[in-house]
């Protein structure tokens, strides 16, 4: 056993003092000790008294150490990002390389990327540091989201240390978080296009969009982890989703336990800052209360497209009917849930970040998302690409409540009025629907 000579405790004249010298003790294989006496820092003691320079006090410890290869000095240490290929080289041969490149690796195509950058540049959000710019920052970052890439990964792709991945992936990250309340905004009140056509209108004119719950998942600590169980026995975090007729998101509210129901995360988007248009209404699933705000099918009857498809017959009465065209509008937020996912792979699967900063990513993949539509981005490739994860590690979380447990009181309140409202439009729906097959 090799021992490391801690000194001393050495007192001169009111002063501490502290160094550090090797001494070599002679003993097979080279075996070193290290004699430490205290050094340039200076103490004063205010109690102290004068004594006798004879009387200064010397101690030492003898403590264990890692017996080590005098062979092998720690200055022969190899350099851990030695590849040519650097980070900001990476990045520029991907966005001037193949258009799939910048797809597979950043999840979008290049000149997003780069209105990505300019826009956070212009913001005044992110700025070229000394050895990272914008361009690789903001790559670091979408790499972790297209790959769920770990730090040593990231580590690897861009040769950086990782504290330096850990710093702009946090930076990043709280760019783009203040890009939300920009590019995630309250739906337009004007008609969208698609709802002038026959078989939506007038009924359905004063729609704004849908809702859902999507489950993301979770990597939580043990003592942590029960109230983000879901029904499927996962863990993950409800966030509830409102998207328009064009696919944007118009809001997100996130971060709430997997073991509530959807239901209960809109009541609290409600009660922070979600906001209906007055006379307006958004579509829900069976999951939600049907009420005037909220538009949700009728239960007990053919609901969901691929149903309708399956029976290959026209709607029999008026609920069937109503269900049918609730289906076609709310199919657009199962849509851009869908995209979303494929789009940014880590939100299929847990990730070791903080477990505010998983709530985070959440909401930051929905306003990339409505970035990229916003600058044309392709809707179709996400869906047909290859995914970037091990499909091992996709965590099944479920696709939302299959019906509406009267947990909302707020809501119950609503309900029969709410009944009311559809039964209107449906029963008018309907009378539209047999006057045109005659």
């Amino acid at each position: 056993m090799i021992f490391f000579l801690f000194g001393m405790y050495v007192r001169i004249n009111n002063l501490f003092a502290c160094f550090c010298s090797p001494i070599y003790i002679g003993r097979p294989n080279h075996q070193i000790y290290y004699l430490l006496l205290i050094s340039p820092v200076i103490v004063m003691d205010p109690s102290y008294r004068r004594r006798s320079q004879n009387e200064d006090e010397f101690m030492l410890f003898v403590l264990p150490t890692i017996e080590g290869d005098s062979s092998q000095p720690s200055s022969s240490r190899k350099p851990m990002h030695t590849s040519k290929l650097s980070g900001a080289c990476r990045v520029n041969e991907i966005l001037t390389g193949h258009q799939s490149l910048s797809k597979r690796n950043f999840r979008m195509e290049v000149n997003v990327f780069r209105a990505l950058v300019d826009k956070l540049r212009e913001k005044q959000l992110l700025a070229d540091a000394r050895d990272v710019s914008v361009e690789e920052q903001v790559a670091i970052f979408l790499y972790a989201l297209a790959k769920n890439a770990s730090n040593e990964t990231l580590q690897d792709q861009f040769q950086h240390s990782g504290q330096t991945i850990s710093k702009y992936f946090g930076v990043v990250l709280d760019a783009v978080k203040q890009l939300t309340c920009v590019y995630i905004r309250p739906p337009f009140l004007h008609p969208h296009h698609i709802l002038r056509r026959p078989k939506f209108h007038p009924f359905f004119e004063n729609c704004v969009g849908s809702i859902d719950g999507t489950h993301v998942p979770m990597i939580l600590p043990l003592d942590q982890q029960e109230p983000y169980r879901n029904r499927k026995q996962t863990i993950s975090q409800n966030v509830m989703v409102a998207c328009d007729f064009d696919l944007k998101f118009v809001h997100v509210h996130a971060g709430w336990e997997g073991s509530a129901s959807d239901a209960r995360v809109l009541q609290d988007a409600l009660n922070h800052g979600f906001e209906v248009p007055p006379g307006k209404f958004f579509l829900v699933d069976a999951g939600y209360a049907n009420t005037t705000q909220f538009l949700a099918p009728y239960r007990g009857t053919r609901y969901h497209l691929k149903e309708q498809g399956r029976a290959n017959q026209k709607p029999q009465n008026y609920k069937e009917l109503f269900n049918l065209r609730h289906a076609q509008l709310r199919n657009h937020i199962e849509r851009a849930i869908g995209v979303l996912k494929m789009r940014f792979p880590i939100l299929k699967t847990g990730s070791h970040h903080p477990a505010h900063k998983q709530v985070d990513i959440s909401v930051a993949c929905c306003a990339l998302h409505n970035f990229i539509r916003l600058h044309n981005g392709d809707l179709v490739w996400p869906s047909n690409c290859r995914l970037e994860i091990d499909p091992d590690h996709i965590v099944d979380v479920p696709n939302g409540d299959e019906n509406y447990n009267g947990d909302v009181q707020e809501f119950n309140n609503s309900r029969e009025a709410g009944n009311r409202k559809r039964d209107d439009m449906a029963q008018r729906m309907w009378n539209h629907y047999v006057a045109r097959r005659k």
